[in-house]
């Protein structure tokens, strides 16, 4: 009876422990499980972001910006060429930044419904370098080509910071939210570039016929999804790409090179 009576307080004390243990042993295994339920809710979320990129959707996006970033480096090369142009090469010197569209379809002449895609480089004031492109879609207005005829190649030369803030928003509505001004054309026009003070300078181009494009109401807004494809990055901006330089992409050096050389009279 002495040894028992000795020897219950620690049989209880046993007991309690192995209920313990038992407890944290659950408690471990629970953990484990979910443990094991975040990761497979993180890697479905990871292959959901990564089949999303490589849909054909995606994949076609990142096939037509890489396209229009070509064809703009091409069509800005046109103009730095052109004999007439001598005004637009004296501005693009001065110019924060640079909005190219390659091409514009289904306008008719003065009256009707024109639109397009472009890019936009811009340059930083420190350094002197570009950025870019990013990528927008330009229409829903009558275009006027003062030289007669479709306008089907467009340059606008952002001269100003405002310029360059409008174009980095979502939208923009050129004659409403930025000042424009048509860019002069011809032998000896570039004298009357001083007088120019808007926002934006426009010029075009149809069919190797230059002149200055009326472009008030034309409504430029962001493509989302060139952007997002041709960075390979959700909700990439143009703040992002344009400014804070967070993005890039080595397929658009060759542009980001003419731009430079073109500026620099090269």
């Amino acid at each position: 009876m002495f040894i028992g009576a000795d020897f219950r307080p620690w049989f209880v004390y046993c007991k309690k422990l192995k209920r313990i243990y038992q407890k944290k042993e659950k408690n471990m295994r629970t953990k484990k499980c979910g443990n094991w339920i975040v990761r497979g809710l993180l890697m479905g979320a990871l292959l959901f972001a990564v089949s999303g990129m490589t849909s054909p959707a995606w994949a076609d996006d990142a096939e037509q910006s890489a396209q229009l970033a070509d064809k703009a480096r091409m069509t800005l090369e046109n103009f730095v060429k052109a004999q007439e142009m001598e005004a637009f090469r004296n501005l693009l010197k001065d110019a924060r930044g640079v909005f190219i569209a390659p091409q514009i379809l289904k306008g008719a002449f003065v009256i009707g419904a024109s639109g397009g895609s472009g890019v936009f480089v811009v340059r930083d004031r420190k350094t002197g370098t570009w950025a870019g492109p990013a990528f927008y879609t330009i229409g829903e207005v009558s275009f006027g080509f003062q030289a007669g005829g479709e306008a089907s190649e467009v340059i606008l030369l952002a001269m100003t910071d405002r310029g360059i803030t409008a174009l980095l928003g979502n939208s923009a509505k050129l004659g409403a939210d930025i000042g424009i001004a048509v860019g002069p054309v011809g032998m000896g026009a570039a004298a009357s570039t001083a007088n120019l003070s808007a926002d934006i300078v426009t010029f075009a181009s149809s069919k190797g016929l230059f002149g200055g494009i009326a472009l008030d109401g034309a409504l430029i807004k962001v493509r989302n999804g060139l952007n997002e494809a041709y960075y390979s990055k959700k909700n990439v901006t143009p703040t992002d790409i344009l400014i804070q330089r967070t993005v890039t992409n080595p397929q658009a050096e060759s542009l980001i090179r003419s731009v430079a050389a073109a500026v620099e009279g090269k």
